[in-house]
C-alpha cells in the first residue's frame, strides 16, 4: 500500500495516525519531494473511477492562484494530467494506492472498506 501525503497537512496527519492505529503496513511518499508522475497519475485516475477533477487539491493556494477553477473545464484530460504532474501541491491528498484501488482524501468509512478488502495483505504481525 502506498500512502502519498504532505506532512504539514492536518488531514494527512489524521490519515497517517489512523493507518498506524490500525496497524496497517504502508510505504509513505512525500507528495512534494516525490511528486506523482504523469504515468502514475494516469494509471491511478483510471483505477479510481473518479472524475479527473477530484485529483486536484481545490482548496490549495496554488490551485486558487492559478485560477484553475475557471481553466480546468477547457483543458483536455491529457493537459490536466500533465499539469498535476508538475507540482505535488496541486494533487488532492492524502492518496492511497493499494492493488487496484485508489482513494483520494481521508474518509474513514472508505478507508475501512479498503482495509477490509486488503486485510490479509496489509496487516502486520497477524
Amino acid at each position: 500500500m502506498l500512502f502519498i501525503y504532505y506532512p504539514k497537512c492536518s488531514t494527512c496527519q489524521k490519515a497517517k495516525k489512523w493507518l498506524d492505529g490500525h496497524n496497517i503496513e504502508y510505504t509513505e511518499r512525500h507528495i512534494v519531494e516525490d511528486n506523482p508522475s504523469h504515468d502514475e497519475l494516469k494509471e491511478w485516475y483510471k483505477k479510481s473511477g473518479l472524475p479527473l477533477k477530484k485529483f486536484f487539491n481545490t482548496s490549495g493556494l496554488l490551485y486558487k492562484e492559478m485560477k484553475l477553477k475557471e481553466k480546468l473545464s477547457s483543458m483536455s484530460e491529457e493537459e490536466q494530467l500533465k499539469l498535476l504532474s508538475t507540482n505535488g501541491m496541486l494533487v488532492k491528498r492524502p492518496l492511497i494506492v493499494a492493488n487496484d484501488q485508489v482513494l483520494l482524501g481521508f474518509r474513514e468509512a472508505e478507508w475501512e472498506k479498503l482495509i477490509e478488502t486488503n486485510d490479509d495483505m496489509q496487516r502486520t504481525g497477524e
